[in-house]
């Protein structure tokens, strides 16, 4: 039983490159806490719990038993990416990590010179354009129609540097999107994109999904030969196989952006009550009487 359990828990694949990530961004954020802790800033424990399941669920459908299986399951393949693209990196953006991980940071004296600037520069521009409000959805939906259009699906399952160029390309927009429909905006500083605008594209990209999970669950035929080739981990008709896929993409894909519209309208709220109170200030200040010299 013990031995079971852990070939279930152990790599299929195992990459050095997902268990450094992994565990660097746990010990950035630990020491990050500690550090915010002492200077009087304390992280709450439901924040640190969301963060370690989404990190853990990314780690666990890469980094397991679990790889395998989505190599040879279709649907199963979905619901890692389901993990990968939605579920981990949206659990992740709530925690609101960043303050932490770069509290954690080794602190470095100066910034690497005339290299370090330039390079800084060049990453800012980059993160500028991923993050533009007409790029970020129609790359986050882009990648899902993208990775599963057939031919490139098929050799992206047969290549490893195109399966893991896949799966990082899923984390790492996921991360770059569910931040850029949740960061907070800065203190007295006005949200962008707005909150409506974050709002109604949770709502318009829900809907792209929702075209694609009903293409693949209405096709009447097998459209990722792939897994006829590799052979399935269990005996289930490839039409099935590819249905149960198309499910996933087509509910719990598009119902993310529901549930990330909840927090996104708790923000807008919020900063709306912000603004009404400090409008109601400002009214009564200006409506007193003037004191009798």
């Amino acid at each position: 039983m013990i031995e079971q359990t852990f070939a279930l828990l152990a790599p299929w694949e195992f990459s050095p490159v997902v268990f450094a990530a992994c565990a660097l961004t746990i010990t950035f954020y630990l020491r990050g806490v500690a550090r915010l802790k002492r200077a009087g800033t304390r992280i709450s424990p439901w924040r640190m719990f969301s963060f370690f399941v989404g990190l853990l669920l990314i780690y666990a459908v890469l980094q397991t038993y679990f790889d395998y299986l989505s190599q040879h399951m279709f649907w199963v393949h979905r619901l890692q990416h389901l993990v990968l693209h939605h579920l981990g990196p949206f659990l992740i953006t709530i925690a609101m990590p960043y303050d932490a991980i770069r509290a954690g940071f080794p602190q470095w004296k100066g910034r690497g010179g005339p290299i370090g600037i330039l390079l800084g520069r060049i990453v800012g521009l980059i993160y500028a354009v991923l993050q533009n409000v007409v790029v970020a959805p129609l790359l986050f939906v882009g990648l899902i129609y993208f990775w599963l259009t057939p031919t490139i699906h098929f050799y992206a399952m047969l290549s490893l540097p195109l399966y893991n160029a896949m799966n990082w390309s899923m984390a790492l927009d996921g991360l770059l999107f569910w931040w850029f429909c949740l960061k907070p905006a800065p203190e007295g500083e006005r949200p962008h994109p707005g909150y409506g605008v974050r709002v109604a594209i949770l709502a318009l990209i829900a809907f792209p999904q929702v075209l694609l999970g009903c293409y693949i669950f209405l096709s009447p035929k097998s459209l990722y030969s792939v897994y006829n080739l590799c052979g399935r981990a269990w005996e289930i008709s490839p039409l099935l196989d590819q249905q149960i896929g198309g499910l996933i993409i087509w509910i719990p894909g598009s119902m993310m952006s529901v549930i990330a519209a909840i927090p996104a309208l708790r923000q807008w709220m919020r900063a709306d009550g912000k603004a009404h109170g400090a409008d109601a200030l400002a009214l009564g200040a200006s409506t007193k009487s003037p004191r009798a010299i």
